[in-house]
């Protein structure tokens, strides 16, 4: 009994050892660009892009497969970062993916919800909680505001509702203007 013991802690530690030895070298490294990519995209998971989330549409835009300017929550103000990291130029949002709109989550109509769960399982991030023929609700902290959940759901009991803004949520709306020094001789001339 005792030898079975030790012979299976033996084989235990070996093959740990293997894995380990194995984790190491053959340890493989993400594309540093992809992640700064990914870290510009608002994380919404939502395929308006194309892609079935950011990740991809990320990788996609590191191979020059895919053009900035095809998400619509990222906005403006997200292609203008994806231009500037990436050094390529500015354009504007494609429309063929999709219209800027307010940051807003999916509220559910919970007296009219079915419980049919078809929302749920639209849900790229589990922002839904629920189950089979119960109530439903948010969790709006979760909720990314992607409305994939909206059209597969038959009572059509769940609605898209801005966020609204908080100082931890607020923005400069207006454009930043990039100050440039001048030297001596340049201000000299525009004010003589």
């Amino acid at each position: 009994m005792i030898s079975a013991l030790l012979v299976m802690t033996g084989l235990a530690l070996a093959l740990g050892a293997a894995l380990g030895a194995a984790s190491v070298l053959f340890k493989t490294q993400g594309d540093p660009l992809v992640d700064k990519i990914d870290a510009i995209l608002p994380q919404t998971q939502c395929g308006q892009c194309g892609y079935p989330g950011c990740k991809p549409y990320a990788t996609a835009i590191a191979g020059g497969e895919a053009d900035i300017n095809q998400c619509p929550p990222g906005g403006d103000e997200g292609v203008r970062k994806l231009a500037d990291l990436l050094g390529r130029e500015y354009k504007p949002l494609n429309a063929e993916h999709g219209v800027e709109k307010p940051k807003s989550v999916a509220v559910i109509d919970e007296a009219t919800c079915i419980g049919c769960t078809l929302c749920i399982q639209a849900c790229p991030v589990d922002a839904i909680v629920g189950a089979a023929k119960q109530m439903h609700t948010i969790v709006t902290d979760l909720c990314t505001g992607c409305e994939l959940c909206v059209p597969p759901c038959p009572a059509d009991c769940i609605d898209m509702v801005p966020v609204a803004e908080t100082v931890e949520t607020w923005k400069w709306r207006y454009p930043v203007f990039d100050l440039k020094p001048v030297s001596t001789e340049t201000a000299a001339k525009e004010a003589a």
